[in-house]
């Protein structure tokens, strides 16, 4: 069962997610938090695995309640929802570690879907919307060096294979569409995603694939 936190300041908007995910027989609403300043302490007391995460709320918004809930062990996974595609504050959220972001206007299964998704480790990532925070922090740079030579540094260290498994994630490609890709295994891709993010030293997929453009190893046009 995916146990699903709910983080939204308008009360019918938490009250139609919990409709559309209690509906599924392996979802499950376990709880909702009116603005980011409730998210935390209901994430320790509930663990739940994903936070549908409103950023525009009053008080501590998306992005601080998503850098909060990322610095904590074993933390939930984020997937922001939001009214506008093109919002800077779901680039500020994907950057603190969101693994993804889904419109308020997409429909009943797509919602579902995306919540299975990051659920199963992967993220909802979009080239475009990656390619638009790659401005932004990545993974911390050694002092001599710049962010960009410390990404390539770190790049080096990937196998041929991890290499193009690291350029099809950031063409924005599932771990079920890699393997089609490839043609092997969705175990074997797991596998792989895994150790691209050891060896880099990434936390999630997204700041895998920011590392990727900030690189140079993704053209950002």
């Amino acid at each position: 069962m995916i146990r699903v936190l709910i983080a939204d300041d308008e009360r019918l908007v938490r009250t139609g997610l919990r409709v559309v995910l209690d509906a599924e027989p392996d979802l499950t609403v376990v709880g909702e938090a009116e603005d980011g300043a409730a998210v935390l302490p209901l994430v320790r007391e509930l663990r739940p695995d994903v936070v549908l995460m409103d950023v525009r709320m009053p008080g501590t918004d998306g992005i601080r309640a998503t850098e909060l809930l990322t610095a904590e062990p074993d933390a939930p996974r984020v997937l922001v929802v939001t009214t506008f595609e093109h919002d800077d504050h779901v680039y500020g959220a994907l950057r603190a570690g969101a693994a993804g972001f889904l419109l308020k206007r997409a429909r009943a299964e797509e919602m579902v879907q995306a919540v299975r998704t990051v659920a199963g480790g992967d993220s909802l990532l979009f080239p475009e919307a990656v390619r638009r925070i790659v401005p932004g922090p990545a993974v911390p740079a050694a002092p001599a060096e710049s962010a960009a030579a410390e990404a390539r540094r770190l790049l080096h260290r990937l196998t041929p294979r991890e290499r193009e498994v690291l350029r099809l994630m950031a063409d924005g490609l599932s771990n079920g569409e890699i393997a089609e890709r490839l043609v092997v295994s969705p175990e074997t891709v797991k596998t792989h995603v895994g150790n691209v993010l050891a060896k880099i030293g990434a936390r999630d997929r997204t700041q895998a694939v920011v590392l990727a453009y900030r690189s140079g190893f993704m053209a950002a046009g």
